[in-house]
Order: structure tokens, then sequence, then C-alpha cells
């Protein structure tokens, strides 16, 4: 595979994406989960689905726009 192959670059923006997307679904994830007093070890799944949710949503984003960049010649 090329250095600068399309998909190496898609691939990379995608799990930049989730790594970013994960990290802010769980602090706000948390913060929600406090802030609303949401009780015992339903915390924890509360806290999970954010997490997944938002690195699922900013991957896709970040992929789909490292796809569009990367069609671009300069």
């Amino acid at each position: 595979m090329a250095r600068d192959s399309c998909l190496a670059r898609v691939t990379a923006g995608a799990a930049v994406g989730g790594a970013v997307g994960g990290a802010v679904g769980a602090v706000y994830g948390t913060y929600e989960a406090i802030r609303y007093k949401v009780p015992g070890l339903l915390k924890i799944r509360y806290i999970g689905q954010t997490t997944v949710g938002s690195a699922a949503i900013f991957g896709l984003f970040l992929g789909a726009g490292s796809l569009i960049h990367c069609g671009k010649s300069y």
C-alpha cells in the first residue's frame, strides 16, 4: 500500500475521530450522569452509551471528511 493512500488516510481519520469522540463522550456522559442523578450502576451504562455513541458519530464524520479531502490535490 502506498504511503499516502486514500484508505490509510480515511482509516487514520476515523481512528482519531473515534478516540477524540470517545474522550469527549466519556467526559460529557459523566457530567450528565452526575447532573441528572442517575442511580447506582446505571451510571456506568449511561456513560458507556454516551462514550460509544459519541465516538461512532465523530469517527464517522472525521472519516468522511478525510475521504472528501483525499480526492483533492493542491
